[in-house]
């Protein structure tokens, strides 16, 4: 009788844990989807989304600044060395005035002042310094400036005819305008 009350207290629970798993999936498949959950999921990638692209544009904004900070700096290193660059000019026409007026090509001091001329041009020609060409071209007004004209047919028109004093120019910038004779 023992047996036979405990194989009915068995079966009892069975049933009943039957009827709980029943239960339980009735009112899973009759309750609505958790739209709350899907919400707050969609609102999260969403946000998640709005973040990375706010990520994105200020590394693409940051790489950007460095670049334009990195041009800004070379610029102002051309102009400061253009500036520079500038001041000795006069320096430079001094000694090819020198060179010119000294009568005596064999003396020391010739010598002297041509060798001082031309350890400043090599210095010029590594510093990037560029001496514009001016006679027999053709007048350009970024590199040349006019101060005399001259009627002359056996030129051809707009010809630089003669330099009075030598134009520079540093990278792509010109120093000092070639100051020119042109035939018209």
């Amino acid at each position: 009788m023992l047996a036979d009350k405990e194989k009915k207290n068995l079966k009892d629970e069975e049933l009943k844990a039957e009827e709980n798993a029943e239960n339980a999936e009735n009112s899973e498949a009759n309750e609505p989807a958790p739209e709350p959950e899907t919400n707050e999921l969609e609102k999260a990638k969403e946000e998640i989304n709005a973040l990375n692209d706010k990520y994105l544009r200020l590394c693409a904004e940051y790489d950007n600044f460095k670049k334009r900070t990195a041009r800004e700096k070379e610029a102002i290193y051309i102009d400061a060395a253009a500036d520079a660059i500038k001041e000795l000019l006069p320096v430079m026409d001094n000694l090819e005035r020198a060179i010119g007026s000294i009568s005596d090509k064999e003396s020391d001091i010739y010598k002297g002042v041509e060798m001082v001329y031309k350890q400043t041009e090599e210095i010029f020609k590594k510093l990037g310094v560029c001496e514009t060409k001016a006679v027999g071209e053709e007048f350009n007004p970024e590199l040349h400036n006019a101060v005399m004209h001259i009627e002359d047919e056996n030129v051809t028109e707009n010809t630089v005819v003669e330099e009075f004093q030598k134009g520079y120019t540093y990278k792509d910038k010109v120093l000092r305008y070639s100051m020119v004779k042109v035939a018209n």
